[in-house]
């Protein structure tokens, strides 16, 4: 059913919520797993400092990666790849769907709601409004309240 899975994270509690329902669907598909941290470049005038501010996040994205891939590999998942990005979350994510031919996106909610979801707005509600594929969104535990 599903060949190729990309599952965003930003390292959360949440987000690893639903690597392990992403974990769970490469299994049982025996899909590829793309794991992706996206950096968003920050809304400010430019300065000299921003490229070191948006390479140490690159950094931080990929020590994340790193972590989450030998928690896939350990989980028995045979083809997992790591992506660094730059630029909105829901370009680069359809961009990498076209790339890899991923048919479906599994992410979390991050449990954003009230006023601070209808000031900022959740990334995956805007994933699942531009996604051109299935997008599984995985809530927070309730435990972690």
């Amino acid at each position: 059913m599903y060949d190729t899975i990309i599952h965003p994270t930003d390292g959360s509690a949440c987000a690893d919520q639903a690597l392990e329902h992403a974990i769970e669907l490469a299994t049982m598909y025996d899909a590829s797993l793309h794991l992706v941290y996206v950096v968003r470049e920050p809304v400010t005038a430019p300065s000299p400092s921003l490229g070191t501010i948006i390479s140490e996040l690159e950094e931080t994205g990929q020590e994340i990666l790193d972590s989450r891939r030998a928690t896939v590999e350990d989980a028995g998942v045979e083809s997992v790849t790591t992506h660094v990005l730059d630029g909105s979350i829901e370009a680069e994510l359809e961009a990498l769907i076209a790339e890899t031919g991923a048919d479906l996106v599994v992410m979390g909610t991050h449990g954003r709601s009230g006023l601070n979801r209808y000031l900022v707005g959740s990334v995956a509600e805007r994933v699942l409004r531009t996604s051109s594929v299935s997008v599984l969104a995985v809530g927070p535990d309730e435990s972690d309240d």
